[in-house]
């Protein structure tokens, strides 16, 4: 028996509540919450009636729709494990996450006909690919299971959420990892409704089923959590049209729709704040814009505080932690920088501790820096599959974010760097280990070192300094273009320079800070970012 409500009972229940009441509404189509609930449980006993069960892993590649949203709530209530995709991997990508996660199903897109392919080959697990519009040979349309569902349950009316405990995982959160290879963050039924009433009381106080949220994010990842406490206080959901994202679009639907908040990144808020269609629509409506994933700099934060009003909220938050870090309510966010906590990404969010230690797990003082530890109902419940992470993650009770920073007198967290390379490129984040093996692939290729350098159009961008091969040749082009097809292209650098020698440490190591300063030094790291 289990011992925690199915977190798939959050729609169960909203449905029940309000059943007219719009939930879903993406381009001129509609879904009251009665009929996602009932599309959802067709969806559950289809896949029932075909073998599938608490703890089978379902690997899910498309971009936002109702199907996408429906198939996060089956997984749920039919106790198996959400796996969603970054939709702008590559087929051999998504192949390893199939093959990684175990999926015994695969839900996609028909745009995507090379990924169900590779993910087949590369699956033993799989029997059984859902495609979202035509289905080729041996697949099944989603929506005919829908049907063949709804017969099932007579009309939809399905059964109760299978019974879970605590840490019965519903959702492998898959981040890159510095080895090159994703890593499966997994969250559970429990984790996740505290991460849910976490964001209602720390994030969107007061949000009723009279508010109404813009989807401006892949419901994959941090815009998927969002949605978990707006279906449990029946707020409307609105995703964009189109498979782009479209400023315009967004501006005239806050306005249509009376958009009271939304879950975006820096780079993305910034090009909300500065397109010119937010002076041509109403977007008083808004209460609150929430933004994480990336520090944001000061002049577009003040830019768009002048454009939005005080409505911003940010939020410091790994997917391990599922967002759950620390909090800058909107009566924090100034213009004016000495009413402001300049830097700071927030306060420690209800129900969670943070530390910062030193190299032997000790606890810092207030302004000294070391790595940002957390711990609390919001830490995950570790990698699947992937002990040694795990151990250097999950030790003396901490979560390690592999974040550097510091917290002032009054428990306000500074980020200041990354113990790791990583960098954050439009919001995602980028290992440049992955290129580097990649490119380290190509015959030329001797050395490599790619890291992050700001950007105005992305936040950061990737730039590779090469040293080829003695007596080899290569251009540019040529090295970006054998990325293609191995690589997803925002992991691509967008720069590549040619060095005799890269700077080396006593021990023969390659510190990216060192790259760094000689790029700067070299007067390259100005015109990094240019196309």
């Amino acid at each position: 028996m289990g011992d925690v409500m199915n977190l798939g009972r959050l729609l169960s229940d909203t449905a029940r509540r309000l059943p007219e009441r719009v939930g879903l509404v993406w381009g001129e189509r509609q879904w009251t919450w009665a009929e996602l609930d009932r599309r959802v449980d067709a969806l559950v006993a289809a896949l029932k009636a075909r073998g599938l069960g608490k703890g089978d892993r379902i690997l899910v590649h498309a971009r936002n729709s109702n199907q996408l949203f429906e198939s996060a709530w089956a997984a749920f209530k039919l106790g198996a494990v959400w796996v969603p995709t970054n939709v702008r991997l590559t087929p051999s990508e998504v192949a390893y996450l199939g093959a990684h996660s175990g999926a015994r199903a695969m839900i996609l897109e028909d745009a995507f006909p090379g990924h169900a392919e590779a993910v087949a080959e590369a699956s033993e697990a799989l029997a059984l690919t859902v495609v979202i519009g035509e289905p080729g040979a041996g697949q099944v349309s989603y929506e005919a299971l829908v049907e063949e569902g709804m017969v099932e349950e007579g009309g939809g009316a399905g059964s109760w959420e299978a019974e879970v405990g605590r840490n019965d995982p519903c959702w492998f959160f898959y981040t890159s990892g510095t080895t090159g290879r994703p890593k499966a963050g997994v969250l559970t039924h429990g984790q996740l409704a505290f991460v849910t009433v976490n964001h209602l009381a720390d994030l969107m106080p007061d949000t009723t089923e009279a508010d109404a949220s813009l989807v401006v994010a892949p419901l994959s990842h941090g815009a998927g959590v969002h949605m978990l406490p707006q279906v449990a206080r029946g707020v409307r959901s609105v995703l964009l049209p189109g498979t782009s994202f479209d400023e315009a679009a967004a501006w005239r639907l806050v306005e249509e729709q009376r958009i009271t908040n939304m879950f975006t990144v820096p780079v993305i808020l910034n090009r909300l704040a500065r397109h010119p269609a937010v002076d041509r629509h109403d977007h008083s409506s808004l209460k609150y814009v929430i933004y994480a994933g990336a520090p944001m700099y000061r002049e577009d934060q003040r830019h768009a505080l002048e454009k939005l009003g005080p409505c911003l909220v940010q939020y410091y938050g790994l997917g391990e932690v599922t967002g759950n870090i620390t909090v800058l309510p909107p009566r924090e966010h100034h213009l004016d920088d000495n009413r402001m906590r300049v830097g700071s990404c927030g306060f420690p969010r209800t129900g969670m501790e943070i530390a910062v230690k030193d190299a032997e797990g000790r606890r810092l003082g207030p302004r000294q820096d070391g790595e940002i530890c957390v711990r609390g109902p919001a830490v995950f419940a570790g990698y699947h599959d992937n002990p040694e992470a795990n151990a250097k993650a999950l030790k003396d009770g901490w979560f390690h974010t592999g974040d550097l920073g510091q917290l002032d007198e009054a428990g306000y967290l500074y980020i200041t760097g990354r113990a790791s390379d990583m960098y954050i490129s439009g919001g995602s984040n980028v290992y440049p280990r992955e290129a580097e093996e990649v490119l380290l692939a190509h015959p030329a290729v001797a050395e490599v070192a790619v890291l992050g350098v700001p950007d105005p159009a992305w936040g950061e961008s990737g730039v590779a300094v090469v040293v080829l091969a003695e007596g080899a040749r290569a251009e540019e082009a040529e090295l970006l273009g054998f990325l293609e097809n191995r690589l997803a292209k925002y992991k691509w650098p967008r720069r590549v320079f040619f060095w005799d020698a890269l700077p080396k440490s006593g021990y023969g190591k390659v510190p990216k800070h060192l790259v760094r300063q000689a790029l700067a030094e070299r007067g390259e790291l100005a015109g990094a970012s240019a196309p």
